[in-house]
């Protein structure tokens, strides 16, 4: 028996939060907090001020006292639980993780005493829904519905859905963007419901129409190049060109071949140089990312990695729901996110994880058509231009998680993760990762690709000055241009002296002012 005169908890500073006044903790916070669940709290608490007001940030929402569930323990607990999970299933959304949790502590006789409050109310019928999808559980005493119209699961004025197959035992349309194997799920916040209203896909589509065909083409190739390297450059690695091509040209191809183990297999292998002293494919073993003690060699994780024997459940999950996002009309970016970050949190090879993570973000917009064909789109270079804003990404989901996570150091200094975890990785909120990604979407939109573009139109336009005077060849204007580059649009005494040497001084002259000129 619970604690206390309510199901509900009353404090001003909650989860490392402060709030605005004390308030009263509802919704899935007061359920995982009452209920000690192995759950890390939703990003934003909802709480009931004493007072008739409303107020949020990015930390809580602050309802009026007229909110408050109706929780007093002397109803029963089961009940309390259910006047929450009415309040969170209309403000707050579905949380997965929260209700596998909820199959896992009571009895299917409690769970049929909640389901059975209002049998055929909308929410009754939602939390039944769940119940028996999550734990993949007949409640035996539930009779099929009839003489009901079909209902959302899935709120689409909180959360993205997808259309939906329908359950006609529970008259429920199942929405989730998921599989029960791998389902994040990302809010619709204002930031990201701006940027979908923007329609930035087609501001690309239009300004790449009024570009020349042969520019487009160079920008391509040299775009495809440069975010290889970046990919290279996040993860600490400055590759030789050729391996850097051989990368570009894997993402080049992005989209054009269906995503599969053998596929991630054969790419794993393109980014693996020397697999020497690596197994490749899917893990055998534990994995973290972080550093080690200099002195003991212990383990320091920033993320531990899904077990190795939920590998394969889990993989097997993602890449159904990819294949489910891929043929339905969820935003790309949005339907991006969710695999791409959903693969790195997993992380499911020993090497190569954040490559073919940020592959994926190419292979679902190319999937999606988000891009236009034949122009890469260069979100890595993004994301290196935002570094520090992508490691706190990471981190917004990975760190809270280790509190929930039990390890052991094994004899080779790796970790071994001795509780059950597969459901931290198919069931979490990916919000924060999905608005970042939206930002490197609107960078490279709006700054890198034009950027490029202009850069070329300017090249082309000091070359055809550069040959009407003097006929040099494409390799040494290519060079003039370096040079000039690296050193504010001036000619170095180095390369005055030496690869431009046949140039008189008023000729060098001449060049300066026509590069300050086109490029200022």
């Amino acid at each position: 028996m619970l604690n206390g005169a309510h199901f509900s908890y009353t404090a001003l500073v909650f989860d490392g939060k402060m709030f605005p006044e004390e308030a009263t903790i509802v919704g899935y916070a007061a359920i995982i907090y009452t209920l000690t669940l192995s759950a890390p709290m939703p990003s934003r608490i909802s709480i009931i001020s004493q007072q008739n007001k409303k107020m949020e940030d990015d930390q809580w929402i602050l309802y009026p006292k007229s909110y408050l569930p109706n929780d007093n323990l002397a109803i029963g607990e089961i009940e309390a639980l259910y006047k929450h999970l009415v309040f969170a299933l209309k403000y707050e959304g579905i949380n997965l993780l929260v209700f596998k949790r909820l199959t896992e502590h009571y009895s299917v006789e409690n769970l049929e005493v909640l389901i059975g409050i209002e049998p055929t109310g909308i929410y009754a019928r939602k939390i039944w829904f769940l119940i028996e999808w999550l734990s993949g559980k007949i409640i035996d005493s539930k009779q099929n519905l009839v003489k009901k119209s079909y209902i959302n699961l899935v709120d689409d004025s909180l959360q993205f859905t997808i259309e939906g197959i329908k359950s006609t035992r529970h008259l429920i349309i199942n929405n989730l963007p998921g599989t029960i194997n791998f389902c994040p799920l990302i809010y619709k916040t204002a930031k990201l419901k701006g940027y979908i209203e923007r329609n930035i896909a087609q501001q690309q589509i239009t300004y790449l129409q009024g570009i020349r065909k042969e520019i487009l083409q160079r920008a391509a190739a040299f775009l495809l190049l440069k975010d290889s390297k970046a990919s290279f450059t996040i993860e600490g690695e400055s590759p030789k060109s050729k391996r850097a091509a051989r990368w570009g040209q894997a993402i080049g191809q992005a989209g054009s071949t269906n995503l599969s183990k053998e596929e991630l297999y054969r790419l794993q292998q393109l980014v693996i140089e020397n697999p020497r002293f690596l197994q490749l494919g899917y893990r055998q073993k534990g994995g973290f990312v972080g550093e080690h003690d200099r002195n003991t060699g212990e383990p320091l994780p920033d993320h531990i990695s899904a077990k190795w024997q939920d590998i394969e459940t889990l993989m097997d999950g993602l890449l159904l729901t990819e294949q489910l996002l891929t043929k339905n009309t969820i935003d790309p970016v949005i339907a991006a996110a969710i695999i791409a970050f959903g693969f790195v949190f997993i992380h499911p090879f020993e090497d190569g994880n954040g490559r073919l993570h940020r592959y994926l973000m190419h292979h679902i917009l190319a999937k999606k058509q988000f891009t236009q064909q034949g122009i890469i789109f260069p979100v890595s270079a993004a994301i290196l231009n935002k570094i520090v804003d992508y490691r706190k990404v990471l981190e917004a989901y990975s760190l809270p998680l280790l509190d929930y996570i039990d390890w052991k150091e094994t004899k080779n200094h790796n970790v071994e993760v001795e509780n059950d975890t597969i459901d931290f990785y198919r069931y979490f909120d990916a919000t924060k990762q999905a608005e970042f990604m939206y930002d490197c979407v609107q960078e490279t939109i709006e700054q890198i690709i034009p950027a490029e573009v202009v850069f070329l139109e300017k090249y082309d336009a000091f070359k055809r000055e550069i040959d009407d005077v003097f006929e040099m060849p494409d390799s040494l204007v290519s060079l003039l241009m370096r040079f000039l580059t690296q050193n504010n649009g001036t000619l170095s005494k180095r390369a005055r002296e030496k690869e431009f040497a046949a140039l008189s001084e008023m000729e060098i002259a001449a060049i300066e002012k026509v590069y300050q000129e086109i490029f200022g």
